[in-house]
């Protein structure tokens, strides 16, 4: 193994702690690359019935625009988290940015969907770069104990980015001199900033190991992954949930990951090491991370749905609405990673972080037709108010548990896992309301379900309708989602338990390069 860096005295660079206005400068440009990235997965969802249009594109491929991007976002998350272990991070941050910048290009200026969707699929590896990265390159610079700060408001970021994007997108779409265009090309300054700041502020040691990728393994848990997500994308839309497509994805996708998981388990240098799961918070953080990511997506796809068909309200209105949901998780992970630096305790958080999710999911089950705006903004206020305070401090958690030399795999498998938990959950939980909208529209109109838009999963379009037909619409769609919440009482109840599981260990006062340095001493041959 041979260690190189930037500075004088490569051993030395590790124990030098990098100064808080430096952290803060490099984080800057770590912060826009991670708001535009997660924003990229959210911004079309008001937009896509106008590009579909003006692209002459298909129901399909309005699933395809979505679920592209996630999927190369989800399924790339664990490679980049293991090259960062063994390649300059500044580097790869910097990659993923600038392949972002590439896809969302093509994206703003695409003549046809075929090529649309291949930009997103650019555009969601650049997204799983600085998924993954962003909070390997923190833990690198700042010891757990400060950490806290910092992650609360990067999860803020997070949650803004995911939450806000809807807003964001419907602001653009019904902005005439701008256009559904902008959803791709809004983010290309911001990232080209980003990468500007992090080449002139983030300075980390290149540590070079003799040592393989295991591409093979990747190439495994990328088909195996993406298998999965494709099935839980399509089914009831594109064909039946207990049809032979079912069999032969599912099957299909769970043979690809057990041979992944032999693969892994003989790599010298495994994407995602199976011993990380022998540490029980990591395994108990994953559990969590997977409930939380069902809880974060599903709120805000379906509420946006809510608010539009339900409720009536246009595109940019349904994106203010959501405002609540974006100041509880602003507020609570903020707050709350600043307590847990100065406390040095986190799990007290991470509890009540699981029941105020828990709260929030169980009063938004109540919703319907004629709920109140304020109550609805109180009741999604307390859901964004848990899943700020459970969030990024999951990730805190098991990185204060693992060797410093696994901090970019644990990070990256959490990340992983917790998008892959969203994917899953909105892909299936949409099924379930596509399902019940169409049954209850069938058994309300009758004959009339077809043109009431009920037929065929279609969304319908109220403005067109006569306004009993509209009444019950609405009312279908509200107890629909009602329902979709109560689906999702039990799971977030799940990530509460995994939460109670966890052992409270005190925040190590080292930064991840202190701690590798000093695990390289102890260690030498590692």
């Amino acid at each position: 193994m041979t260690t190189t860096s930037a500075q004088p005295g490569p051993e030395a660079a590790p124990a030098e702690r990098t100064s808080r206005r430096k952290v803060l400068q490099a984080l800057s440009g770590l912060m826009v690359g991670m708001f535009v990235s997660i924003l990229a997965s959210t911004v079309v969802a008001n937009a896509l019935p106008r590009i579909i249009t003006d692209l002459n594109g298909s129901q399909t491929v309005y699933t395809w625009i979505v679920t592209s991007e996630l999927l190369a976002m989800t399924a790339t998350v664990p490679l980049w988290g293991k090259m960062s272990d063994l390649y300059s991070k500044k580097l790869l941050i910097q990659l993923s940015l600038g392949l972002f910048v590439a896809g969302s290009l093509i994206a703003g200026l695409t003549p046809n969907v075929e090529i649309l969707i291949v930009s997103r699929v650019v555009q969601g590896v650049g997204a799983g770069g600085m998924t993954a990265l962003s909070m390997v390159v923190m833990a690198a610079m700042i010891p757990p104990r400060e950490l806290g700060r910092y992650a609360g408001i990067f999860g803020a970021v997070f949650g803004i980015g995911t939450v806000a994007g809807p807003l964001i997108g419907g602001v653009l779409v019904d902005t005439s001199w701008l256009g559904w265009r902008w959803c791709f090309l809004f983010g290309v300054p911001f990232t080209i900033v980003a990468i500007i700041l992090l080449q002139r502020t983030l300075n980390l040691p290149v540590v070079r190991k003799d040592v393989k990728v295991d591409y093979l393994g990747a190439l495994l848990i990328t088909v195996g992954v993406s298998t999965l997500l494709i099935w839980s994308s399509l089914a009831g839309h594109q064909f039946a949930w207990g049809s032979w497509w079912t069999v032969g994805l599912v099957g299909g996708g769970l043979i690809v990951l057990a041979l992944a998981v032999w693969v892994e388990s003989r790599a010298p240098e495994p994407i995602i090491p199976l011993y990380l799961f022998r540490n029980r918070t990591v395994t108990l953080t994953t559990v969590a991370s997977v409930l939380v990511g069902v809880a974060m997506f599903g709120g805000t796809v379906f509420l946006s749905q809510y608010f539009q068909v339900a409720l009536g309200k246009s595109p940019t209105v349904a994106g203010l609405m959501s405002l609540p949901m974006v100041f509880g998780l602003l507020i609570s992970s903020t707050v709350a990673g600043q307590l847990i630096t100065k406390w040095g305790r986190w799990k007290g958080f991470l509890v009540a972080g699981g029941v105020t999710m828990l709260a929030g999911m169980a009063l938004l089950s109540t919703i319907d037709g004629k709920t109140s705006t304020v109550l609805l903004g109180v009741y999604m206020a307390v859901l964004g108010i848990g899943v700020g305070m459970l969030m990024q401090n999951l990730v805190l958690a098991a990185q204060n548990d693992v060797p410093a030399h696994d901090l970019g795999v644990t990070t990256s498998a959490l990340s992983f896992f917790r998008s892959m938990g969203g994917t899953i959950g909105v892909s299936a939980l949409g099924a379930v309301l596509a399902s019940q909208v169409t049954s209850q529209m069938k058994e309300r109109l009758g004959p009339l379900a077809a043109g009431g838009g009920g037929g065929e999963g279609a969304v319908p379009d109220i403005s067109t309708l006569p306004p009993q037909v509209v009444a019950i619409i609405q009312d279908v769609y509200a107890t629909a989602t009602a329902d979709l919440f109560l689906i999702g009482v039990p799971l977030t109840a799940l990530a509460l338990v995994a939460v109670l599981f966890l052992k409270e260990k005190p925040l190590n006062d080292l930064s991840g390069e202190e701690r590798l340095a000093q695990e390289r001493a102890v260690a030498p041959g590692h």
